[in-house]
């Protein structure tokens, strides 16, 4: 049956016909979907792990007991990960482990634009990558069959256009995989003796896999009539470079971008004048190229080393004249990033501001509290790093600092990999103020669960974890929890922690505002005769509030605000009504 399919539901549709039985993952855009999608199959065990390192070990565990198993993450989860990924490299496996990871080029929700290519490269793993919705699915399938024959983990790499765009699949019934007995076998503990003779297999397994390279169907050539140029490529380039060009040059598409093949790219670029590469983010296969002695050879000395591509991009690289594609003649205005109308990390971060605080940020939604008006986070650089960077600011600069920095972590990236932060602050004792953003969901990614909501995956009811109880285990005597939309309430407990002389934890608690059992307030409204115009009901961001160019008064759309009240107690001539503070 054909169907359209967005990417990551293929990936997920590829791994349902495999048989996969295990997926464990953690939650990151672009990947999330895959999932998502999976844990609609009842034939399929899907969890969310509190980590990237978790989930690929539950998925590796479950390949080890003889079942198909497979995770998914971001690009930067990939380096949480990456520590049991070179053992299980060396390792090996007998049962298919599909590692599934989506690299974000042009950072539409990410940090930095890493190349998850590499990993492949240094931990010696095949990694196959689809250039559309079809091959995500039959690529998947592929993988499988792949990690079980030559005995590794086998990466899937997606980026975002191909996760979050759609194209034509035709889908296949399931093939259930007999359970593989499970037989011990020392040779799997890494010891020094036994990884050096698995490091010789390893070695083995990449000569083995770069000869299937040269002559799998994964890596295809596309014949074209002028040789005054033929292109390699591979993902979404490949898309790119084929609906700019159509069919006028050859085109090596690359499926399978580790190992590479040697001889074929060497008689591709024997038949053509010149090669041209076109990847996104690093040069993996310029490199590769030149490394086998291609001479005639171009890539990252026309094409850059930043952002996503587009057909705009190869035409203009490529000095095509004309117009090859039709392109919009208005310019998208901008959509910049803003937390939602009644956001209860607003009220927090405007608390911060108003005290002065330095804020050591972490990854989720309450990054957008950096932006204006708000302003109020100094720097933010990977899950968990908000506490322990904290501490050794905390250290460096002394008793001056620590009565004015916080660092701020979501419930859900403190489980990610939070807790080491604050158990070293504990155990190394310095007076910093951790303050746990708890909006009861893993918000950003777009309202998955986690191991401090009390649901799994499906929505059934889960052990919960206390976060009072856990801080007060892990030594953190000084334990309180505050409401974000009482600005009183939350001013109090921040002043009064970061006064403290001991560690501190502050619990903002107040469930995300677009979950759908919140219930909300009805939207406030402006008594005009008595606004004045003073815009102190501006200071929070809140996009539901605007002023009237007409008369300069505030105005707020009854579509977006859910009636929090955050602003009612910043206005100090009582012209907004409607809500008490607190209540929603």
């Amino acid at each position: 049956m054909k169907e359209l399919m967005l990417g990551n539901k293929a990936v997920a549709r590829g791994l349902y016909e495999a048989g996969c039985a295990v997926v464990s993952s953690y939650p990151g855009t672009p990947s999330t979907e895959i999932t998502e999608e999976a844990v609609k199959y009842d034939e399929i065990y899907c969890e969310w792990a509190p980590n990237e390192k978790v989930a690929l070990e539950v998925a590796f565990g479950a390949s080890l007991a003889g079942k198909r198993a497979s995770c998914a993450m971001k690009h930067v989860g990939l380096n949480v990960a990456a520590d049991p990924l070179f053992s299980i490299s060396y390792i090996g496996v007998d049962t298919g482990l599909v590692i599934c990871v989506a690299d974000d080029p042009g950072m539409h929700s990410s940090q930095n634009e890493q190349d998850s290519r590499h990993y492949a490269v240094a931990a010696k793993l095949p990694m196959l990558e689809p250039a559309d919705s079809a091959e995500a699915l039959a690529f998947t399938k592929t993988a499988f069959d792949l990690s079980e024959q030559y005995h590794t983990p086998v990466f899937m790499r997606m980026v975002m256009r191909i996760c979050h765009s759609q194209s034509i699949v035709e889908t296949a019934p399931r093939v259930e995989r007999e359970v593989r007995e499970y037989v011990k076998d020392q040779s799997r503990v890494m010891l020094p003796a036994q990884a050096k003779k698995a490091h010789v297999r390893v070695e083995q397994r990449t000569l083995d896999l770069t000869a299937f390279a040269e002559t799998s169907e994964l890596n295809r050539i596309e014949d074209g009539e002028d040789r005054s140029v033929g292109f390699i490529t591979s993902g979404t380039s490949y898309q790119y470079v084929k609906e700019v060009f159509g069919d006028r040059h050859p085109v090596l598409k690359l499926g399978m971008v580790n190992p590479m093949p040697v001889q074929k790219i060497l008689d591709f670029a024997k038949s053509v004048d010149k090669v041209v590469v076109v990847e996104e983010l690093d040069p993996i296969i310029e490199n590769h190229c030149r490394v086998i002695g291609v001479t005639n050879i171009e890539g990252k000395s026309i094409f850059p080393m930043v952002d996503e591509f587009s057909q705009e991009t190869v035409a203009k690289c490529m000095n095509l004249e004309g117009k090859p594609f039709e392109a919009l003649e208005d310019a998208i205005p901008p959509r910049p990033p803003v937390m939602c109308a009644g956001c209860p990390h607003r009220g927090l971060f405007y608390t911060l501001k108003k005290n002065k605080c330095n804020v050591y940020g972490d990854i989720g939604c309450y990054t957008l509290g950096s932006f204006a008006p708000l302003n109020a986070m100094d720097l933010n650089v990977c899950m968990g790093a908000s506490l322990s960077g904290m501490h050794g600011f905390n250290k460096a600069r002394g008793h001056e600092y620590e009565h004015k920095m916080v660092g701020v972590i979501g419930d859900s990236t403190f489980m990610h990999s939070g807790m080491t932060g604050l158990a070293d602050i504990v155990y190394n004792n310095s007076a910093s103020t951790t303050i746990i953003l708890d909006n009861s969901i893993t918000g950003m990614t777009g309202h998955q669960q986690n191991p401090t909501t009390g649901y799994n995956i499906k929505g059934d009811p889960a052990a919960k974890v206390d976060l009072e109880a856990l801080c007060k285990a892990m030594g953190i005597r000084r334990v309180r929890v505050c409401d974000p939309y009482d600005l009183a309430d939350t001013d109090r407990a921040v002043k009064e922690e970061l006064a403290a002389d001991e560690p501190s934890v502050i619990i903002s608690r107040r469930p995300c505002a677009l979950l759908k059992g919140v219930k909300h307030n009805p939207p406030l409204k402006v008594d005009t005769d008595k606004c004045v115009g003073c815009r102190s009901c501006m200071q929070i961001g809140c996009p539901a509030i605007a002023i009237d160019k007409a008369d300069g008064k505030a105005r707020i759309d009854a579509t977006l605000c859910v009636g929090c009240g955050v602003c009612t107690q910043m206005c100090h001539f009582g012209a907004l009504t409607g809500s008490a503070s607190g209540q929603a």
